[in-house]
């Protein structure tokens, strides 16, 4: 019998070969213009002012994705890593022993803060590079202009070059105190962020008003501006990986079965699945205002990845065996994976960048909004394990 089970991937009772290739086509199409819509919507949308991604309603939006993408890791990707790993068609040495599921999970989280942590070291030194090219080039520029007697060209390149050597010889992730940190990261460029005064003494302490009605903290602009896109930069990247890995999984998943009964109920899911997480790493892209090229690369490849997924699956279907040790192991393990980069994602560089920002703390209006999205999005993501 145990054989047996090992060799069925969908109950005969529902199984029609027919009608499930027709939900798959459906399927693609509807994941493919979901996933499309929800990555686009931030992108596109960050020209306008309700859209923006410093507006109060981006910042619920975003909440509300970090809530969807939290339950995604924990309720929907670990327990199904959790399944494949421990099931009977396993071997019982080693895969019935230990909690690998979890322990390769708790593993991809600690290698995610090492990525996060030397991805942020990688941008900083190249931006810094850059920075002092344009600062010798400027120097150059200036003297050249002595040369030809601009002496009021000279005084105002050379303060501002003087000014930036300033700006820069702060360390980046380094308080005043000297103290470095990696979660506070995030929060500390959210703090130093563009945001309305809420005109509040435990707000406005460490702020100056400029002309605009507009923050910053301690002065230390152009640093703090930079810091936060290196950032979002290396949390888009990150983000973008665990996702992918998990939509390659879903998209087989759904690819291989037979049943109309199982792929119904999968196709609203999914749907549903990829618009708030396109929406999230949407919204992280639009932040890290990357290329134009490097934004349509990663929304394209987001967006195609599980309907890519499901058409693989659809054309192995008739060989492929999801019950298979091999087909177990690997889902298994990149289950595993994908839940412990979008739990430490969704926890560290969403969840913590912006609910311990200062904006957050000025603002009890977008504190209620804001922790009611995030709730709302993950008891809706999680209720969607009922039915996928």
């Amino acid at each position: 019998m145990a054989t047996t089970d090992c060799k069925e991937t969908d109950s005969t009772d529902c199984r029609n070969d027919s009608e499930a290739l027709t939900l798959k086509m459906i399927a693609i199409v509807a994941i493919l213009i979901s996933g499309t819509a929800g990555i686009a919507l931030p992108l596109i949308g960050k020209e306008k002012k309700f859209l923006r991604t410093d507006s109060n309603l981006f910042f619920a939006a975003k909440a509300f994705a970090a809530g969807v993408i939290l339950a995604t890791g924990f309720v929907h990707i670990l327990p199904d890593a959790t399944e494949a790993l421990t099931n009977e068609c396993l071997p019982a040495v080693p895969w019935l022993k230990f909690p690998f599921a979890g322990f390769i999970a708790m593993m991809a989280a600690l290698l995610t803060l090492v990525a996060d942590f030397l991805g942020t070291q990688f941008y900083e030194k190249k931006q810094q590079k850059q920075n002092e090219e344009e600062e010798a080039r400027r120097a150059e520029d200036g003297y050249e202009s002595l040369e030809s007697g601009s002496d009021g060209h000279i005084v105002t390149v050379l303060g501002g070059n003087s000014q930036s050597s300033h700006t820069n010889s702060k360390v980046f992730g380094e308080e005043e105190g000297g103290g470095m940190h990696i979660v506070g990261m995030r929060a500390h460029a959210a703090h130093h962020s563009h945001s309305h005064m809420q005109g509040k003494d435990a707000c406005d302490s460490h702020a100056v008003i400029d002309e605009h009605g507009h923050g910053h903290s301690h002065g230390f602009g152009d640093e703090d501006s930079m810091a936060e896109g290196i950032r979002h930069v290396v949390v888009s990247q990150i983000l973008e990986l665990g996702i992918v890995s998990h939509s390659v999984i879903i998209g087989l998943s759904l690819g291989v079965s037979h049943s109309p009964c199982t792929i119904r109920p999968l196709i609203a899911a999914l749907s549903f699945h990829q618009f708030f997480e396109g929406f999230a790493l949407g919204g992280c892209i639009s932040q890290a205002q990357l290329k134009k090229l490097s934004t349509m690369s990663m929304a394209f490849f987001f967006a195609v990845t599980t309907p890519a997924g499901i058409g693989m699956g659809t054309g192995i279907a008739s060989f492929y065996n999801s019950n298979s040790p091999r087909a177990l192991v690997v889902e298994g393990v990149l289950d595993s994976i994908s839940a412990g980069i979008l739990v430490y994602m969704a926890l560290v560089d969403l969840i913590a960048a912006d609910f311990l920002s200062k904006r957050m703390r000025c603002n009890s209006k977008l504190q209620i909004i804001s922790y009611f999205a995030l709730f709302f999005g993950a008891l809706s993501m999680s209720s969607l394990a009922i039915w996928a």
